[in-house]
């Protein structure tokens, strides 16, 4: 059968379409298909189901009205009678379709305007779809476009097939941008908005340095040298760890490259902020002295379980491992991910004066003995009066002066040092109304108990609700400032290990979980509490 010249068009119409949006042909062919059925129903009636079939090949055009098979015909339009559609299909059941072809139709202008609106739209959907696609699959990577406008400080960028925005908190300080202008930037969000997808583009974020070094640095490219932590104060300075799997590469002068080639390239691109390359460590206390550099360090201490790093060093080098405005230490403690408290060795010497002192006071006040048996006592390393009452015996007559007869009488003075205050904290308990079970729960001393109280919690009910956060606190970080909030029971350096253990106990005591439902010895984890309060 030859193809009317009709045919044809229509065809060349939906390849042409296809190829100028980058579109699957058949979306176009479909899209026609729609607008040509929404024409057909506003001659033959909204309610009417009509179906077009458009040949792919030929061009052929086949309207059709599909009649449901029913055995009570309500609505004539869309229904068919059971006998009428057996003589068209002797197989006819009730709730098939029975198909009736409809004559070719003529587009009266309206109609013909209002498929043109059908096709336009289907078409900018399929291109909207397939833009969003195939960014939303590039996020992570760097793009280059061209400035196509700048709208109240957001820089407008065409990207070839697609718009992307960088806002203003996403550009590198002092930068301007002009029409015309080449940029580039990082992909980190691709987002479905009504008015098709939106590409959010950074020269901010910390991994489009990252991507820049790879792109810089063929070591790191290839997998031979892994960037580990990125850290940025955008047009300013910033801190990248890196590291080799090749003991024969050096990951910091690959990084420099021949003459500071490869990092003097980043550099420009960042619009000249200082870039640190750091060897990565997998000690933290080595990687943090390597991270504070340039600034020497002369002790570390770490506090694993709250994340947090004592750093001392020298005098004369204070202000160096702060930097200015505090941007060394902070980037230092974004590049580690713990938080960082520098103290110089005088104000080092000046706190352990100052604990010893206090140490000292302690003893002598609640065992009532002279200054220098407190002195002696603080200076062997004792900390608390609980471990002088419950240490060995021979630990305490073991220190220069002391006998057998005087460690056992230090030893009774702290336990009846012990017991008095156990009553007096107990006394204060009851006055808060705190519950005798909650003192059945392993770990909650008394002294617990009325700061618990304090904070509102009096029952096995209150003590089972709580999370974890609410006992030991948390930590809250934002631009860089971390900023610390205490719970409960914060003051008694109770660790979220033994706080997850007691709030599961009191829910099993509560009869909020089973024996059956609580996680076993060593899996629990904020995940098993959570579950176990829902």
């Amino acid at each position: 059968m030859a193809v009317s010249a009709n045919r044809l068009e229509l065809l060349q119409i939906a390849d042409a379409v296809a190829r100028e949006k980058s579109i699957d042909r058949e979306i176009v062919i479909e899209a026609m298909a729609d607008a040509i059925q929404k024409a057909a129903r506003s001659r033959y009636g909204q309610e009417t189901n009509i179906r077009v079939d458009i040949n792919t090949r030929t061009g052929e055009m086949k309207l059709q009205r599909l009649l449901e098979v029913v055995e009570d015909v309500e609505n004539p339009a869309t229904q068919i009678y059971l006998d009428l559609a057996r003589d068209k299909n002797p197989d006819a059941e009730p709730g098939d379709f029975i198909a009736e072809q409809l004559p070719p139709m003529d587009f009266g202008r309206i109609a013909a305007q209002s498929a043109k609106q059908v096709i336009v739209q289907k078409v900018r959907e399929a291109e909207r779809d397939k833009q969003y696609e195939e960014y939303h699959d590039r996020v992570g990577e760097i793009v280059n476009g061209t400035v196509k406008r700048v709208e109240y400080g957001n820089v407008i960028v065409d990207l070839g097939k697609g718009e992307g925005i960088i806002r203003r908190d996403e550009q590198i300080p002092r930068e301007l941008f002009r029409y015309g202008d080449r940029v580039r930037a990082y992909i980190y969000d691709v987002r479905r908005e009504p008015r098709g997808p939106q590409i959010f583009l950074s020269r901010t974020h910390p991994q489009f340095m990252a991507k820049l070094f790879a792109m810089e640095v063929p070591e790191i490219y290839d997998g031979i040298i892994t960037i580990k932590a990125v850290a940025r104060d955008p047009g300013s300075r910033a801190k990248i760890a890196v590291v080799s799997r090749d003991s024969s590469v050096d990951p910091v002068g690959a990084c420099v490259g021949m003459r500071g080639s490869r990092v003097q390239a980043v550099v420009g691109e960042l619009q000249g902020e200082k870039i640190d390359i750091i060897p990565w460590q997998p000690d933290a206390a080595s990687f943090l002295v390597n991270a504070l550099q340039p600034a020497q360090v002369t002790k570390v201490v770490l506090d694993e379980d709250a994340e947090r790093i004592e750093v001392v060093v020298p005098d004369d080098q204070l202000s160096l491992a702060i930097g200015r405005r505090g941007q060394n230490v902070r980037l230092a403690s974004q590049l580690t991910g713990w938080d960082i408290d520098i103290l110089t060795e005088q104000e080092e010497s000046e706190r352990r004066q100052k604990e010893f002192a206090e140490r000292s006071d302690l003893f002598m006040n609640a065992l009532n003995v002279d200054e220098m048996v407190g002195q002696l006592l603080a200076s062997e390393g004792f900390s608390s009066v609980e471990e002088v009452a419950y240490v060995d015996a021979d630990e305490v007559a073991s220190i220069d002066g002391f006998d057998e007869d005087t460690a056992a009488e230090i030893q009774n003075r702290a336990r009846d040092y012990l017991d008095r205050r156990e009553a007096e904290f107990d006394d204060k308990r009851k006055a808060l109304g705190v519950a005798d079970e909650l003192k059945e729960i392993d770990g909650l001393r008394t002294e617990m108990l009325v700061a618990l109280g304090e904070d509102g919690i009096k029952t096995i009910e209150d003590f089972a609700g709580c999370a974890v956060d609410d006992l030991v606190g948390w930590t809250e970080r934002k631009d860089g400032e971390v900023k610390k909030f205490d719970g409960a029971l914060s003051k008694f350096e109770l660790s979220r290990a033994e706080a997850e253990t007691m709030i599961l106990k009191a829910r099993l005591k509560a009869g909020w979980i089973t024996e059956d439902e609580a996680p076993a010895e060593g899996e629990e984890g904020e995940e098993g509490v959570e579950a176990a309060a829902e």
